[in-house]
């Protein structure tokens, strides 16, 4: 016997744990409903969001970014020398992505006023499409985000609705917020006639029926608009994103997302456009600049250049002298050279004085300043310092796109600003020294000639004079009208320095959300992911044993039966239904002990438990019922003293039992009762309810009953308390041959039972566990078998039930199949 137990033993050593990937499939094949439920809300959800949310489509357009501007750029013409630097593609990106690139192109466009149609939960806009046009005065200030629900009654009349709170004025013509001007509280219902004025203390406007109005469709329909101010609307636009389309690209693709796409395809193309114009306007600002400069010193020099030319022409005219002669003409022609250069000077030395105050008075910004290149100034130096200053300043521009002023890279450029002012400073104020000290050799060289003409004749003399301040202006003016001439063509000719490569287009559109195919794999996915967790959360959280790697996980004690779960009516199940399937598991649980057991003759075997409810005075019955149709002399011993139970289900007195036997009160054929509806089974109760049953069970009392009862009967069979609560089952081992530790599936505690299994093999004892309760439909089953006797497969679908079915076991009379909706409605 020995050696069949330890071979037992062995067979249900713990094996390495590993994923049982059928019982698994079993164990959610049992919650199949669950998964048919989540699975079909989740497509239901999946549905109602594809259809009441409205769409969001996305639109693109793409710029390049010119990196190198060619050599032969016009604005060289001038000297200018700023344009042909190389543009860093992430100062673009901010510069597109910039608030005031955005607020500018806002301004351009009819977004002010919104259309929409309300359909339910849903409201969409109507961007050129509303059948009405909303007319209002940008000159006094009107309430924006405020929402107005419009019906058409007819041509002639609609009504509108409106609720809002903390809702602001707005001046469109001043593009600012009306200050200190909150409207708390709006409510207003109101009917108008289309093309009447209406002001309401919020808004002041007018509706006017469009070519888009159709009398049978839109009285039916609802509508609303709203005025949206610029700065809100620019927040809601700035959202695109902007990326190269590679990384070594330097064109630039730009995305809006939106639910209007003829909207966002007008926002992107004007965006484009204002960006080009942007880049532009800052291309032509310094020639705009050098142009503005000399007209304001044509304006100047023409009056000096038209009084000499009437005086020259009077004096000829009163003196009718049309020219002079040889001597005077040699002495007039190197005069004119010298006024010539004194000209250019002069103009010059103006454009030194000018540049020195405009530097001096500016500090922010260089918008109106002149590059010394466009006056002709050839000054390496000068040129390179204005060309830096001006640079400083671009840099500082796009760094303040996003930043402060107060960024270390901000204070950094305008300190290298300031650097630079001082070096343009001390370096004009060099060169007006220069420019003054050349003027006045100059004019010496000039006095001095002027000086020989005093020995021509008086009327040769007046004239040299009058042709000389003539050619002076004249020269003046011609060396300013050539400059401006100059700076007209490179305006002109100057393209922007980037081009748009793909304009938006309506028809390139894509939706992006909802994602109809993406939502319904999504909702599918999560049908099957929530029941899964809820099936494995709820292994994970139980505490209860559920199958054999609970049991083997904490105890090397081999499990050596499974008994099946009963719906009978009566806790005899064996005697009044020998063909039961559970009949059968009790018979296989007969043919296990036997093995156990084999080569002995008279078996004694108790029946214990951690716990009440684990079934202990059923399977002894029940066990004991098996022995006796067996054909063996069998006796059950009802030692569950503390609370007796067995006299109630045979139907027989409790009022002399083993606790008469052991106070000597009665001899044990006195308690001996044959049972009436068994053959070959006796039963002895437990009697009155002693004061100290543990006492009575240790005592030599006890030891004497079974050596008797050995003597008379083949098997014993003892009901005990629960081993978990008190001794007594202890106590009664060391008489026994076989110890059943009940577990019942679903009921028996995980820690309780580890913790009283682990003090028996602490202790020595030997255990046989026995798995009570197993519901067939319960989806949990254990996979046991020694080679002998019925495996129960998963969910025994390879043993009893569906292995051999209900047909086979007469006893087993098959329910009435109720219908799919109350079968599912029932396990919900």
């Amino acid at each position: 016997m020995e050696n069949n137990t330890n071979n037992l033993q062995y067979q249900q050593q713990p094996q390495e744990e590993s994923v049982d990937i059928k019982a698994m499939f079993f164990k959610f094949v049992r919650f199949w409903y669950l998964f048919a439920i989540a699975i079909f809300v989740a497509i239901v959800v999946a549905f109602l969001f594809n259809k009441y949310t409205a769409p969001v489509f996305e639109v693109k357009t793409s710029v390049l970014v010119k990196d190198d501007k060619g050599a032969l750029d016009p604005s060289s013409l001038i000297g200018i020398g700023l344009s042909n630097n190389q543009q860093n593609v992430e100062n673009e990106i901010g510069k597109l992505s910039s608030f005031s690139l955005s607020y500018r192109t806002i301004k351009r466009l009819d977004f002010e006023m919104s259309y929409y149609e309300e359909e339910g939960l849903m409201s969409t806009e109507l961007y050129h499409e509303a059948p009405f046009t909303v007319e209002f005065d940008s000159s006094v200030p009107q309430a924006v985000s405020l929402k107005y629900t419009m019906k058409i009654l007819n041509t002639n009349e609609y009504i509108i609705e409106a609720e809002g709170e903390l809702i602001k004025k707005y001046i469109f013509s001043k593009s600012k917020f009306l200050e200190d001007t909150i409207l708390n509280k709006i409510e207003l219902k109101e009917t108008h006639r289309f093309g009447e004025n209406v002001d309401n203390g919020y808004n002041t406007f007018k509706l006017i029926l469009n070519d888009k109005f159709d009398m049978e469709e839109d009285l039916d329909r609802t509508f609303a608009f709203q005025l949206n101010d610029y700065f809100s609307l620019t927040k809601n636009y700035r959202d695109f994103k902007i990326e190269p389309i590679n990384r070594e690209a330097s064109i630039l693709e730009i995305t809006l997302k939106g639910k209007n796409v003829k909207k966002d395809v007008n926002f992107l193309n004007t965006l484009t456009k204002q960006y080009l114009d942007q880049s532009l306007e800052k291309k032509n600002q310094i020639a705009e600049n050098t142009i503005r400069f000399i007209e304001n010193q044509l304006g100047i020099i023409s009056d000096s250049l038209n009084s000499a030319q009437m005086a020259l022409q009077r004096f000829r005219s009163q003196n009718e002298v049309m020219d002079i002669s040889f001597q005077s003409q040699q002495l007039f022609e190197n005069l004119s050279d010298l006024q010539k250069q004194q000209a250019e000077l002069m103009v010059k030395s103006n454009y030194y004085q000018n540049l020195k105050n405009y530097i001096i008075k500016n500090k922010d910004n260089m918008d109106q300043l002149v590059a010394p290149s466009a006056m002709g100034i050839e000054d390496a130096v000068l040129n390179k310092l204005v060309g830096q200053l001006i640079e400083l300043y671009n840099e500082k521009s796009t760094a303040l796109l996003g930043s402060t002023e107060k960024s270390p890279k901000v204070i950094s450029i305008n300190s290298q600003i300031n650097s630079t002012k001082n070096a343009i400073l001390e370096n004009i104020n060099n060169i007006i020294h220069n420019s003054n000290q050349a003027l006045a050799e100059i004019k010496k060289r000039i006095d001095k000639l002027s000086g020989k003409a005093s020995n021509l004749p008086v009327t040769e003399r007046e004239l040299f004079n009058y042709k000389r301040k003539f050619d002076l202006s004249n020269n003046i003016y011609t060396f300013l009208m050539e400059k401006r001439s100059e700076a007209q063509i490179t305006m002109a000719s100057n393209m922007p320095d980037n081009e748009i490569v793909d304009i938006a287009r309506e028809e390139l559109n894509e939706q992006v959300f909802p994602k109809k195919g993406l939502n319904y794999l999504i909702a599918l996915i999560l049908g099957i992911v929530f029941p899964v967790v809820y099936v494995l959360g709820r292994d994970y959280m139980n505490d209860k044993i559920i199958d054999k790697k609970d049991i083997e996980s904490v105890t090397s004690f081999p499990i050596i039966g499974q008994l099946l779960h009963s719906d009978k009516d009566s806790q005899l199940v064996v005697a009044e239904s020998p063909k039961s399937s559970i009949a059968e598991s009790y018979r296989s649980l007969r043919t296990n002990i036997q093995f156990l057991v084999k080569g002995q003759e008279k078996t004694t075997i108790l029946v214990t438990a951690d716990m009440v409810s684990a079934g202990k005075t059923f399977v002894s019955m029940n066990l004991a019922s098996v022995y006796a149709q067996y054909g063996k002399k069998t006796v059950l011993l009802g030692f569950d003293l503390r609370k007796p139970k067995i006299y109630q289900d045979f139907k027989i007195s409790n009022n002399v039992g083993l606790t008469s036997y052991l106070i000597n009160k009665a001899t044990i054929e006195e308690i001996i009762q044959p049972s009436v509806r068994i053959p070959n089974l006796d039963i002895i109760l437990a009697g009155p309810v002693p004061p100290n049953p543990a006492e009575l069970i240790a005592s030599e009392k006890t030891s004497e009953l079974f050596r008797e009862l050995r003597e008379r009967y083949d098997y014993i069979i003892i009901d005990t308390p629960p081993v978990g609560l008190v001794t007594d089952a202890y106590l009664l081992m060391e008489h026994c041959d076989v110890n059943i530790y009940l577990v019942r599936q679903n009921l028996t505690n995980k820690k309780v039972f580890a913790s009283i299994i682990n003090s028996i093999e602490e202790r020595g004892m030997k255990m046989y566990v026995v798995v009570n309760d197993i519901n067939l439909k319960g989806g949990y089953g254990y996979g046991y078998g020694y080679g002998y006797g019925y495996g129960y497969g998963y969910g025994y679908g390879y043993g009893y039930g569906y292995g051999y079915g209900y047909g086979y076991y007469t006893d087993d009379k098959p329910t009435k199949k109720k219908s799919f909706f109350r079968r599912l409605f029932n396990k919900i």
